[in-house]
């Protein structure tokens, strides 16, 4: 693994390093090597996984959920 161990960064170094990740997805997923790739996606898992961790109570959008964008499009 490359990268700082993600229960070892400060929230706001977890943070930061996520928005970075979610940034430059897009741009891996169509050019990156296949190595570049599934580091990508582990990395971003990881990182995940530990905000997810510190943040279990985080607040949920309704609208992001399956239920409540149903209900948002009138498919409810």
């Amino acid at each position: 693994m490359t990268g700082v161990v993600p229960a070892a960064l400060s929230d706001e170094d977890l943070e930061r390093e996520l928005q970075h990740l979610h940034d430059t997805r897009h741009d891996t997923f169509l050019h990156g090597s296949e190595d570049a790739l599934q580091f990508h996606t582990k990395r971003t898992a990881e990182l995940e996984e530990e905000y997810l961790r510190r943040n279990p109570d985080r607040v949920i959008d309704a609208r992001r959920t399956r239920h409540g964008s149903r209900e948002l499009s009138g498919q409810d």
